[in-house]
């Protein structure tokens, strides 16, 4: 009965022992993680949420949302947006496949399909933002009137295949040229089937049309050409539209589309405060579509 009871004293002091040496480890452990900076759990955690995307753009509209959303709201997901100017549309698309940019914000879903015919490349349109309106500009009528264009005079339009048959379907809506009926396909000059005032249709890139004005009648462009550069020039008539294929969106390639950080600046284009700031900015030369 004493041996016993002498083991079980042995074993208690060498237990406690060991339970006060345990304490006095681990906080002499905590105390040089605390001292050295050696970040805890947690703190990896939150560095780990942080990311960064990538966006290529090409008009300055595209940026300065973009913009605004560094700025007012990609902190508070936890989200870089690095913006990257690039000087045409189709380097725009390219940059996508040579893994330059993770996403752009440039072009709606007609122009976007065009492309990836050409360019060989599979996109994906997420989120649609805001349209981009056409309108008719002239800096040559005075009258600012459309009843003033004079017989045989020139109008240019953009040549690419999407934005070409949008303007000759707003020609025919304010009824200066016919067009043949066709479905499904995306209309050229050629299927003009009445010009009674025989205008002379111009092709030209788009970012040429406004350098164009001081040459031409009338030009007929998106909103964002203008102000693109800087020219304080409003449209004789604006066109009126809320087809969503013609929203500029954002837009990656097959296969990205749910990366996370893709997806934090998907879900921050359509945030009330940038519709807001569309509204505020831009008043009426274009619109939101969320």
């Amino acid at each position: 009965m004493i041996l016993s009871t002498r083991i079980n004293r042995r074993y208690f002091i060498l237990g406690t022992g060991s339970a006060i040496a345990s304490v006095l480890f681990a906080s002499c452990t905590s105390s040089q993680n605390q001292s050295t900076g050696t970040p805890t759990i947690q703190n990896v955690s939150v560095l780990q949420k942080t990311g960064k995307v990538k966006v290529g753009v090409w008009s300055v509209i595209a940026e300065d949302i973009l913009k605004f959303i560094q700025k007012d709201l990609a902190s508070s997901q936890g989200l870089e947006i690095q913006i990257v100017q690039l000087s045409d549309w189709v380097q725009v698309n390219t940059a996508l496949k040579s893994g330059e940019i993770d996403a752009n914000y440039f072009q709606h879903q007609l122009f976007m399909e065009d492309s990836s015919k050409r360019l060989n490349l599979d996109l994906v349109m997420l989120n649609r933002s805001y349209i981009t309106l056409y309108g008719f500009y002239s800096k040559r009528l005075k009258q600012k009137s459309l009843s003033e264009i004079p017989a045989g005079a020139t109008i240019a339009i953009p040549n690419d295949v999407s934005n070409r048959d949008r303007t000759l379907k707003l020609l025919q809506t304010n009824g200066l040229i016919k067009l043949k009926e066709k479905s499904g396909e995306l209309l050229t000059v050629k299927d003009i089937s009445d010009n009674p005032k025989s205008l002379k249709i111009q092709e030209l890139e788009s970012p040429a049309l406004v350098r164009a004005l001081d040459d031409i009648d009338l030009a007929v462009m998106s909103s964002s050409i203008p102000i693109q550069a800087k020219l304080d020039l409003q449209p004789i008539v604006r066109e009126h539209t809320n087809d969503q294929r013609l929203a500029v969106g954002l837009v990656t390639l097959r296969g990205k589309e749910n990366d996370p950080n893709i997806q934090k600046l998907n879900q921050l284009l359509i945030n009330p405060k940038v519709k807001d700031f569309i509204n505020t900015t831009y008043k009426g030369s274009l619109f939101p579509v969320f």
